[in-house]
């Protein structure tokens, strides 16, 4: 039986260089979706608690798009924690979780309407959309911009 050989430092700290925390796979679909519904949306207001993924101002809501395993989720896919150096992702995860939440909090506080999205909720096209819909409500002539 093969074992894969261990990454070296440097080819390890290049793979993590490179997962994004803006345009990510599930960020894409989730702003596919919304914008094919007809909502318009402004992305990662710098200004609001956590830097929400999707921002609807007019609506006073927001949508994170979050990854699982970033930000420890229940599901199979969240709950896996990484077998090597455990004393420094565990606490790392749990940092993620309560900065969310955190800043959900503040958002709520501020009069935000909040909504999550995991990853792993993304495998059906419809429920997504049916989510969005049922969260941000019907799609107004102003989600549309101005007659032209």
């Amino acid at each position: 039986m093969s074992r894969r050989p261990k990454r070296a430092p440097l080819t390890r700290s290049e793979v993590m260089a490179r997962v994004r925390s803006k345009g990510s796979r599930p960020e894409m679909l989730v702003r596919r979706a919304a914008h094919g519904m007809g909502y318009r949306f402004r992305l990662h207001r710098a200004d609001l608690p956590g830097s929400p993924d999707l921002v609807f101002a007019s609506r006073r809501k927001v949508i994170f798009v979050h990854g699982c395993f970033w930000h420890g989720h229940s599901c199979a896919l969240g709950a896996r924690m990484p077998k090597t150096r455990q004393d420094f992702w565990g606490p790392k995860l749990g940092r993620n979780a309560e900065r969310d939440a955190q800043a959900q909090a503040k958002l709520t506080e501020q009069g935000w309407d909040v909504l999550v999205i995991w990853e792993c909720e993304l495998k059906n096209g419809d429920d997504l959309r049916e989510r969005i819909g049922q969260f941000l409500g019907p799609v107004s002539r102003r989600d549309h911009g101005p007659p032209i």
